[in-house]
This record gives C-alpha cells, structure tokens and sequence, in this order.
C-alpha cells in the first residue's frame, strides 16, 4: 500500500492498526527484494538476447546451406 499509494508508512500504519516500524521494517524488505529481483530479470534479459542473436546467426546459415542443397538438387536432376 505505501509503494502503490505513495502514502507516508505511518499514515498507512495507522490505518492498519499496526506498528509504524514493523512497516517501515516490510517495506525495507520488499525494496531490497524487488531491486534483487529487477537485477535477476536483467541478467536472463541479456541472457535470452544473447541466445536469440545465436538462434538468429544459426537459422541464417542453415537457410544458406538448404539453398546450397536445392541448387546442387537441380543441377544433379538435369
């Protein structure tokens, strides 16, 4: 509720009847988790780029080598 309303941790506290620190302890922690997080999805980011530049180099060359195959087909028919 303090990250989606931007409201202070003790006006949200209040409204929840709980302890301010105890708040301001579970929103420490859900910080540091969601910037450990955004750093894991960065990484399998670059990850899966890295993997689909790959796939991408390999799909080229064997469309390259199919085309190869085709024309020797023709010229081996006629």
């Amino acid at each position: 509720m303090v990250a989606e309303t931007g409201k202070p941790i003790a006006q949200v506290a209040e409204d929840l009847g709980i302890n301010e620190t105890t708040l301001a302890s579970w929103v420490s922690r859900a910080l540091r988790a969601g910037g450990a997080t955004a750093t894991g999805e960065s990484e399998e980011l670059a990850r899966l780029r890295r993997e689909n530049a790959q796939l991408k180099k390999d799909n080229k060359e064997l469309a390259m080598e199919r085309d190869v195959l085709k024309r020797c087909m023709v010229l081996w028919v006629k």
